[in-house]
This record gives C-alpha cells, structure tokens and sequence, in this order.
C-alpha cells in the first residue's frame, strides 16, 4: 500500500523515543509536517535533529517540550500547532508510562496516580484541545496507543492495565461523538515491543512484577520482540485518507489485516467488531450462565 501523508500536519505525543519517534520518522517520510511533543527537552532536540533528515522543502519538524497531563502544556502544543500551521489533520497519543510495579496495597500511591495522569487524563486532555479544530475543517484523525492492559489483566502493574483499558474505551466513545464530524477515533495495539518500558519490567525483577510476566519479558527481550515496525506502519495507515471510515477500532498491528479494511467499511461501522466487549457464558459455549 502506498501512502502520502504530504500537506497533513500530525502531532506526536512521546516522540523522543521508542514507538513514537519511529511513528515521527514514518510520518515525516512520507511527506507530513510534525509537531514531536515529549517532557524530556534534551531527548526531543536530538529526536527532531534525526527526523529533520527526512524533511522536504515544504514540511517542517518541530518540537515543543511539554507534559501532556498538565492543561496549560497541552494548550500551549496545540496553541502552537494551530498558530504556525493553521491545522491538525492527525493526533497520535502515544505518550505513556508504566507507572508503578508490585501489589496494589505496596505501591507509592502518587505514582499510581501519576499513571493515571499521563496514561488516560493526558490522552483526554490533547484529544478535547484538537477536536475543536478539527470539527471546524470536518476532517481528521486520532490515534491512541494502547497495549496488552487493554485486554488482558496485568498483575501487579495495575495503573498502566487500568488506563489503557480506559483510554480504549474513551477512544471508542470519542469515535462515536465525532463521526458525523468525519473524524476518524482508533486505537492501536502495536505488540510486545522491546523499549524502555521492557527494561523497566526487567529492572523491576520478578518479586515486583510477577515470576510469570518476567520470565515472558525476558524471552521477549531475548526475541526482539515484535518490533517497531508494524505499528508505526498501522498509524501511517490510520492518518492516511485510505483508512477514512474506519473509526472506533481497536486494531491489533500485528494479528490484524487492516491493509485490506478499507474495502469493508461499511460491514466495521454497522458491527461492534475490534472493540472492547464483555464475554457472556453463551460466547464461551457455558450455557448455564446467562438467561
């Protein structure tokens, strides 16, 4: 699938590092001006100065130093985008943290909190500063980050679990608020990849983040992981105008054909597939469960 992204303007949330850089990167050579937003100024200069090898005459690489969980920050990103561009045709909330590691009642509270903060408050607070703009022009795209908490339990790492649950869940809900908007609201589950947060859980040791889950971080690192590349290709795709109608998704960039969805929009936007759902007894084939 080819792809431009030329004239469109994206910010990039946690861009210094990991998934979002190479979003940046992928974003940047395929045409699109960028906004990289991230709290650590020295990292986010070094990430724009090897983005800025992709620049064409007529893109712009730009970076702002900002917390995505504090309101003046995000208004100022966005203020900023708007100011200097006129417009923001892609959101991409990839910033996030694991937040604490061991049992709920050992934790540091004000970590668990922070969590919360920057995981599901920091994504709500950049989606409510754009949408404004992009419902003016009736055009635009969200892209949410989220990961194995989504889906499944995560013992012993509770914050981050319990966030990127809700931030599927928001992202579905914004997806619907905004549709007759033509914005476009997905969520992208990119795999187990080998960042800093891996050699987070592998520092943490098993007694803080479960014997089970650190011997699969271990074999993971051994792998390599899924790697970046599946994911960062998924949110070229998702900025693009070949994925318009596909909203209210939570899209697997490794398990799922997304490639070939356009040619199904009208059967994902009347189904509640690739979204979060309870499981009945009777989906389980246990019959005694449900009337």
């Amino acid at each position: 699938m080819t792809i431009s992204l030329l004239g469109k303007v994206a910010i990039v949330t946690g861009a210094n590092q990991g998934l979002g850089l190479e979003i940046a990167r992928r974003y940047a050579a395929v045409g699109a001006s960028i906004v990289l937003c991230a709290r650590d100024s020295g990292s986010l200069a070094q990430a724009r100065t090897q983005l800025q090898v992709h620049q064409s005459d007529v893109q712009v690489i730009d970076a702002i130093t900002a917390d995505v969980s504090s309101l003046s920050d995000v208004e100022r990103l966005v203020g900023h985008t708007l100011a200097r561009f006129g417009k923001i045709d892609v959101l991409v909330n990839n910033a996030g943290i694991y937040g604490p590691m061991g049992a709920i009642e050992d934790v540091d509270w004000r970590e668990w909190v922070r969590a919360i903060e920057i995981n599901l408050l920091g994504s709500v607070l950049m989606a409510r500063a754009v949408v404004p703009a992009m419902k003016a022009r009736r055009a635009g795209k969200i892209i949410q980050l989220s990961g194995g908490g989504a889906t499944n339990p995560l013992p012993r790492i509770s914050a981050y679990a319990a966030s990127k649950a809700a931030v599927v869940r928001f992202a579905e809900t914004l997806a619907e608020e905004l549709q007759e908007f033509r914005i476009d609201v997905n969520s992208i589950a990119p795999g187990a990849l080998n960042t800093r947060m891996l050699e987070e859980v592998l520092a943490a040791g098993p007694e803080r983040v479960g014997a089970g889950f650190y011997q699969r971080s271990v074999k993971q690192k051994q792998s390599g992981g899924a790697g970046l590349e599946q994911g960062a290709a998924l949110a070229v795709f998702l900025a693009s105008d070949a994925s318009n109608g596909i909203t209210g998704k939570l899209i697997s960039a490794i398990w799922d054909n997304w490639e070939g969805w356009p040619a199904h929009v009208s059967e994902l936007a009347s189904s509640d597939i690739y979204t979060l759902r309870r499981i009945a007894g009777r989906d389980r084939g246990a019959a005694w469960g449900d009337k």
